[in-house]
């Protein structure tokens, strides 16, 4: 089930990516809106908070969009890490660690101190990205335990 997920974390931003250049490019296919009815699911897909390519809307905002390109860096390390068991809890404390930077721009969005360009959304979100994908990679493989 891990090397599944860390494939799935290396394959979904490649089809996202593919998605926007077959649109771009004037060949869209039946996958093309497949991919983004289903990242549909998943994002709110706003044009304004999302990155262009060649005129073209990506399937999933820039803060997913960040989520999206670091997970196989995040998964990539789980099945490259030493094989011990790593406490769930400290797991979940990287978590917690890697989503300030995302809380702090919603904060300073929600507060309208300001609104932070899609690119700072997107860079904000990779901490997030790879440690989700690492926790979810690193669990699937057992090597961690229950939290205490």
């Amino acid at each position: 089930m891990a090397k599944l997920l860390a494939l799935a974390a290396f394959v979904w931003p490649t089809v996202l990516g593919v998605s926007v250049w077959q649109i771009a490019g004037a060949r869209p296919t039946a996958m093309t809106a497949i991919v983004y009815a289903a990242a549909s699911r998943v994002c709110h897909q706003k044009p304004d908070r999302s990155f262009h390519t060649a005129g073209v809307s990506w399937p999933v905002c820039a803060r997913c969009s960040g989520l999206y390109i670091a997970a196989p860096i995040g998964a990539a390390a789980a099945l490259l890490t030493r094989r011990r068991i790593v406490r769930r809890s400290r797991l979940l404390t990287w978590l917690a660690v890697a989503s300030v930077p995302t809380a702090i721009t919603i904060g300073v969005e929600l507060a309208g101190l300001a609104s932070p360009s899609n690119l700072v959304r997107a860079i904000a979100a990779l901490p997030a990205g790879a440690a989700i994908a690492f926790t979810l990679v690193r669990t699937a493989a057992g090597r961690s335990s229950p939290i205490e």
